[in-house]
């Protein structure tokens, strides 16, 4: 009898135990993301869907995705298309300012007062509480990047190829030419803006130009467009090489991207929309810094080549160290 009752109790508590699992997987927050490009950019995007699709494995999460291409006209309908389907909307772009700043905008709808919205990678200047922005100091981790890229760098001469000439890539770009200044004060650096995230074709014609103009290690800060520098690097030839951004993109070409600056966009999102009690913060802006472990430079896995020597590689953790510390205090494109 006594036997009985203990298999009983216990088939009691399992089922407790998988309804309240089920429970937990119904009051989930669905979530969508408006992409200001597309997917399949192998960085920033694609860091945004790997995200959500961590929600729903982990979760059962709903959620959905809206492609913009870059078309900027999509931008404000999309959000809307977005808030009609979704508890919890992330507008992932800096390109989606005007659509949320707008004053009969969707933040400012009553049909959709109920909803909590992210903006991703810029902050408006008067922040609702149904808004949380998500800002990241990939000028800190750009840093790192510029000085691996300078002391590897034969000619003295780094490079960058910018989606475009807006403050959230050249704040990477401040970044980069401060930290290679840090590693060799002659060092010099060049740009290319390819007005783009989306074409391949348009960053290596930007990458080619910096290999024939003297830079022998380019950073590629443009989405989909910088997959072009990757291949510019190994057509080139003559030992040039690439940084990666956003994800650890060195398993693209390992024998010419020497590391990666990474921003951990997709873990941000998991982070607040698996828990939005604790992370979701209405009206005001969390800035991702070093400190904080969603920026950082990679190399890849171990079994890729290995450009960055373990000795450099302990000259950045130890510069790390100095930047979340205060003592390197690294410069910025924002004000």
């Amino acid at each position: 009898m006594k036997k009985l009752l203990s298999l009983v109790l216990a088939v009691m508590m399992l089922a407790a135990m998988a309804a309240a699992s089920a429970d937990a997987v119904k009051t989930t927050p669905s979530i969508a993301i408006v992409v200001a490009g597309s997917l399949g950019d192998r960085s920033f995007y694609d860091s945004a869907n790997e995200g959500i699709a961590k929600l729903a494995a982990d979760f059962g999460t709903e959620t959905k995705v809206i492609e913009c291409k870059e078309d900027a006209s999509m931008y404000e309908n999309a959000l809307f298309e977005a808030a009609k389907e979704c508890d919890i909307i992330a507008a992932v772009g800096w390109q989606f300012w005007d659509a949320l700043a707008a004053d009969d905008g969707i933040l400012t709808d009553p049909a959709y007062a109920d909803k909590k919205f992210l903006f991703i990678d810029n902050a408006l200047d008067e922040i609702p509480e149904n808004l949380m922005c998500i800002t990241y100091a990939q000028n800190q981790g750009s840093f790192l990047a510029g000085y691996i890229a300078a002391k590897l760098s034969k000619s003295g001469i780094v490079g960058a190829v910018g989606g475009a000439d807006a403050d959230t890539i050249n704040d990477f770009l401040v970044g980069y030419e401060a930290g290679a200044k840090y590693a060799n004060p002659d060092a010099q650096m060049q740009k290319q803006y390819a007005n783009t995230y989306e074409d391949p074709a348009k960053g290596k014609e930007c990458a080619l130009a910096l290999y024939s103009g003297g830079c022998d290690v380019v950073f590629a800060v443009a989405g989909k467009t910088g997959e072009g520098v990757f291949e510019a690097a190994a057509e080139f030839g003559n030992g040039v090489l690439a940084v990666g951004v956003d994800g650890d993109q060195k398993y693209i070409n390992p024998d010419i991207i020497i590391c990666s600056m990474v921003k951990e966009v997709g873990k941000s999102i998991y982070d607040v929309v698996s828990d939005p009690d604790t992370y979701f913060k209405g009206g005001t802006t969390w800035e991702a810094d070093m400190a904080t472990g969603y920026i950082d430079v990679v190399y890849g896995t171990e079994d890729m080549t290995q450009q960055v020597s373990d000795e450099l590689k302990a000259e950045v953790e130890e510069i790390k160290a100095k930047i979340i510390s205060g003592e390197i205090v690294v410069p910025t494109a924002f004000n």
